[in-house]
């Protein structure tokens, strides 16, 4: 099972957590895996060079675990675009969660 957490504070995401392998299929034949995989390391290239955050990223594709921490000193406009993107990171895993529930856990926190 894959665990994402979303971290919010003071009404924007701050921090993602996605944890482990989803088991739905066997390793490299695994679509939900897959799925959520690419939308979660889209979302941290668009947070890194789109938004152009120097944020926090810690990765173990083993493990399957990846962790994107926004610093606290990034401009407004920074801190928007990287909510927009993170958001939107969001709703795409929400709709994963939706069909695949067995496999995925989300949390907001």
């Amino acid at each position: 099972m894959t665990n994402i957490k979303f971290f919010k504070r003071d009404g924007g995401f701050f921090k993602i957590i996605c944890d482990g392998h989803t088991g739905f299929g066997v390793e490299g034949e695994d679509i939900v895996c897959a799925a959520l995989s690419s939308i979660v390391q889209t979302a941290v290239l668009g947070v890194l060079q789109i938004a152009a955050v120097n944020a926090e990223f810690k990765r173990d594709e083993e493990r399957g675990y990846l962790e994107l921490t926004l610093p606290e000193n990034i401009t407004e406009r920074q801190r928007h675009d990287a909510n927009v993107i993170l958001s939107t990171l969001y709703l795409g895993a929400a709709d994963l969660y939706s069909g695949y529930s067995d496999f995925i856990e989300l949390e907001v926190l």
